[in-house]
């Protein structure tokens, strides 16, 4: 009887385990796709109509789960020139993680090609949602990359803090 009821117990947690691991890594995931148009960036000088990127390739995943888990891949024909000219870099850009099963966006090789310089990272959109920010890296071959991350303005109003002084206002929900 105790044999039985160990083994019962160990395979009920085998079940849960893997039901926990399939909807933290597939569940909520969904395939994001993209038109001309929608891949753009700010022009930082004199704040104009946004700079277009043109794109092929486009991979991209989301879930409603979390604004961060927002994750794509592509690749352009943009020159590094004309970022560097036009768009608000990001030096301290950090990638997020994607799932292994989301083969394109190896956050871990991004961020160490972005940290030596062998990539640029780039403001797309501020406050995507309230304290979440849109990012941009591209490579000088042509790939480009986009997440989510958390802006100055999050940080602070997420870790139950006040906003900085150049933040727009939180809302309701988050105060």
């Amino acid at each position: 009887m105790g044999r039985a009821l160990i083994v019962a117990m160990l395979a009920l947690a085998v079940v849960v385990g893997a039901g926990m691991y399939y909807l933290q890594v597939y569940a909520y995931y969904e395939d994001v796709t993209a038109e001309v148009g929608d891949i753009t960036l700010p022009v930082a000088m004199d704040g104009g109509d946004p700079l277009v990127v043109p794109f092929t390739n486009f991979r991209g995943i989301d879930s409603i789960s979390s604004p961060l888990r927002y994750r794509a891949c592509f690749d352009t024909d943009i020159s590094m020139i004309t970022l560097a000219a036009t768009a608000q870099a990001l030096p301290f850009a950090e990638p997020r993680v994607a799932p292994r099963w989301f083969d394109c966006f190896d956050a871990l090789q991004l961020g160490a090609d972005l940290q030596n310089g062998d990539a640029a990272a780039y403001l797309s959109i501020a406050n995507l949602e309230y304290g979440i920010d849109r990012v941009i890296a591209f490579y000088p071959d042509g790939r480009g990359y986009i997440w989510h991350e958390i802006n100055p303005c999050g940080e602070a109003v997420f870790n139950r803090n006040p906003a900085p002084d150049n933040c727009p206002e939180p809302p309701e929900s988050l105060q």
